[in-house]
């Protein structure tokens, strides 16, 4: 009874109900107020070093998963299908396994000077390579 008595009188304090007020006032401004505005920082593609739209963002496996792979970077569409285009699910695992490898191969480096010259969100379908239609 003890416990009952002191919660009463509590709910009764004229300082209790001005919190309860406030509080529940404070509360709905709160849902009302806009959250503040936080800007993305863009994403870099690691391949031609240019920031990346959302529309054209791809999760490019490092090392393919057929192969055991798990990491994956953000690349531009573009250079992700290039990537594809040009080597082999092998040729990925054993020696193009990191962005600084795939951007010193030739191939690569005729492309990335290529795509540098288009806005971030041009993208252009991608044809395998003859070398890779022969194999």
């Amino acid at each position: 009874m003890q416990v009952y008595d002191l919660f009463t009188k509590l709910v009764r304090h004229p300082n209790f109900q001005k919190n309860i007020m406030i509080g529940t006032i404070r509360r709905k401004l709160i849902a009302l107020s806009p959250t503040p505005f936080v800007q993305a920082v863009p994403v870099i593609c690691p391949i031609c070093n240019r920031p990346i739209p959302e529309s054209q963002k791809d999760a490019h496996h490092l090392v393919p998963k057929s192969k055991g792979g798990k990491t994956t970077e953000y690349l531009h569409r573009i250079c992700h299908r290039q990537i594809h285009a040009l080597f082999t699910e092998t040729e990925l695992a054993m020696k193009l396994n990191t962005a600084a490898d795939l951007q010193e191969h030739p191939e690569m480096q005729k492309f990335i000077h290529w795509v540098k010259s288009k806005p971030n969100h041009f993208y252009e379908k991608t044809r395998k390579s003859a070398r890779l239609k022969e194999g």
